[in-house]
C-alpha cells in the first residue's frame, strides 16, 4: 500500500506507517535540516520544495494515502495562536488542495490540541467541512502518546479521513493498558556527553546522538518543574534544546513562588537537559535511527516535531485494518 508524506521532517510518522506495512513512495519537507536525515534513514530522496509549490503531478498516482502534520506553531499557546492568519497555519490548505486533487482512500493530519480549543472552532470546523464536501467521512480525536507505548505524555489531534465509499466510521485505537516508563525506556544509558563549544556535535560518539545541549536555563524554563521521575512518562518532547526536559536522575525541582522553581541543593546528581538520543528513545525512534546534524539543537527539533513511532504504528494498524 503505497504512501505519500508531507512536512515529513526525521520521518516519525513515516516510520511508524513502515513498521505497519505501508510503503512510502513520496515524500516532502523544505526544511533543509532535516534532509540527511530522512533520506539515509529511509532511503528515499525527499522533495525539497514548500508545500506551496508542489503540483499534484508531483505524487505519484498509485497513492493510496497521505499523512502529514502541518506545522504547528501556529496553533499552540506557545506559537500565539495564530491559527489560519499565521503563513504556517496557512500550508494545512496547501494539503487540502493536494488531497482535493488526487484524492487519494485515505488521509491523515497530526497537530497540537490547541487546533481543536474554542479560538479556532470555526476555522477547524470550517477544515473539516471542506474535507466532507469533497468526498471523505472525517474522523478526529486528541490521543495521549502514553496511552500507545510511548514513555511521554505527549496530546495531540489525529484527523483521519476516508473517502466516502467506506459507508462505516474510522474507530481510534485504544489505549494500551500499560504506560512504559522512563526507567524502561532509558534507563539503561550511560551518561551522555556534553556538546562541543556552541552546542556543535561530537564526532565519533560511542552511542549515536547520545549527547546534550548545554548553556543556561532560561527564567521560563526555570517556571515550572521540569524532572519527572524514574517510574513516570516524560514531558512532551518539545522541537528545540533549550527547553527539553531535565533528566529523572535529578530530584524535581522545588516551587519558591507562583512562575519560579529552583533545582534542589540537595539532589544526588547533577540536573542536566535529556540526550538527543534519550528524546529520540522517549519518542520511540530506534537507536539504529540515526540523526544527523551540525548543530545539537537540530538534532532535538527533529525529535520534537515528530510524531511518536509507536503512536504512528498504532494508528496505522488501525487503518490498515479499517481498509482490509
Amino acid at each position: 500500500m503505497k504512501v505519500a508524506s508531507f512536512f515529513s521532517g526525521a520521518g516519525g510518522l513515516d516510520l511508524g506507517f513502515k513498521n505497519a506495512g505501508f510503503d512510502f513512495v513520496f515524500a516532502n519537507d523544505n526544511w533543509k535540516g532535516c534532509w540527511e536525515t530522512f533520506e539515509k534513514n529511509h532511503n528515499i530522496k525527499i522533495n525539497r520544495k514548500s508545500i506551496e509549490h508542489i503540483k499534484p503531478g508531483h505524487v505519484p498516482d498509485d497513492v493510496i494515502g497521505f499523512v502529514g502534520g502541518p506545522p504547528c506553531q501556529s496553533w499552540s499557546l506557545a506559537g500565539g495562536m495564530k491559527g489560519i492568519k499565521d503563513p504556517r497555519g496557512q500550508l494545512l490548505y496547501d494539503y487540502f488542495r493536494l488531497i482535493k486533487a488526487k484524492k487519494p482512500l485515505f488521509f491523515l493530519t497530526e497537530n497540537v490540541p490547541g487546533m481543536i480549543c474554542r479560538t479556532h472552532e470555526n476555522e477547524f470546523l470550517k477544515f473539516i467541512n471542506s474535507l466532507k464536501s469533497i468526498g471523505y467521512n472525517v474522523s478526529y480525536e486528541v490521543l495521549n502518546a502514553s496511552d500507545y507505548g510511548v514513555p511521554q505524555d505527549r496530546k495531540r489531534v489525529i484527523i483521519i479521513g476516508f473517502r466516502d465509499e467506506f459507508d462505516k466510521k474510522f474507530t481510534f485505537p485504544k489505549p494500551l493498558k500499560k504506560k512504559i516508563t522512563l526507567k524502561e525506556s532509558i534507563g539503561d544509558l550511560p551518561e551522555p556527553l556534553a556538546a562541543k563549544d556552541k552546542n556543535k556535535h561530537n564526532n565519533n560518539l560511542k552511542i549515536h546522538n547520545h549527547e546534550y545541549m548545554g548553556g543556561d536555563f532560561s527564567s521560563m524554563y526555570m517556571s515550572r518543574n521540569r524532572v519527572r521521575n524514574w517510574d513516570e512518562q516524560s514531558f512532551t518532547i518539545q522541537a528545540g534544546g533549550r527547553h527539553a526536559p531535565c533528566h529523572p536522575q535529578a530530584n524535581t525541582m522545588i516551587k519558591v513562588d507562583k512562575d519560579k522553581r529552583i533545582f534542589d541543593p540537595e539532589s544526588p546528581k547533577p540536573y542536566r537537559r535529556l540526550s538527543v538520543r534519550e528524546c529520540a528513545r522517549i519518542q520511540t525512534f530506534p537507536d539504529d535511527f540515526i540523526f544527523y546534524y551540525n548543530n545539537i539543537n537540530d538534532g532535538y527539533k527533529m525529535i520534537g516535531n515528530a510524531v511518536p513511532v509507536k503512536l504512528s504504528e498504532a494508528i496505522a494498524m488501525q487503518i490498515k485494518k479499517f481498509i482490509d
